[in-house]
């Protein structure tokens, strides 16, 4: 019985495993966009909003933690000024994942697609909507 054993192990090993969602996680921070599989794509969710909620606190342990998993300081750069100033004042739901039609051929495997609920041109265009309604106020 798998009493509050939480995750699939993709019948892999465990280092296999978190090196195979690593690897999504960097893809995913790089590209804000990714296509895999329905059932990774919902086990990378917890990976990347873990990491969006390190980047919402922002400070050097935040920046530390990121960093083990995502091994690279651009990345961790790119995940606290850009992906999560986005998220300011959000509580949670940082990640969507969007299932595709059409499985993979070869296997038939359900496809998805995995992306960040807020957008780069999104989050550039509020701010500006921001700054012209403080004016206003004035």
């Amino acid at each position: 019985m798998r009493h509050k054993v939480a995750g699939k192990k993709f019948n892999r090993s465990a280092s296999h495993r978190k090196a195979m969602f690593r690897n999504m996680a960097k893809s995913m921070i790089e590209h804000e966009s990714i296509r895999t599989t329905e059932i990774r794509a919902k086990e990378l969710r917890r990976v990347v909003e873990k990491l969006v909620t390190l980047a919402l606190k922002n400070d050097v342990p935040a920046r530390r933690q990121a960093y083990k998993v995502l091994g690279s300081h651009t990345l961790v750069k790119r995940l606290f000024d850009d992906i999560g100033p986005r998220f300011a004042g959000v509580p949670g739901g940082y990640t969507r994942v969007v299932k595709m039609g059409q499985p993979r051929n070869g296997d038939a495997a359900p496809m998805a697609i995995i992306e960040f609920t807020r957008e780069a041109a999104a989050a550039v265009e509020e701010a500006p909507k921001a700054a012209e309604e403080k004016k206003t106020e004035e």
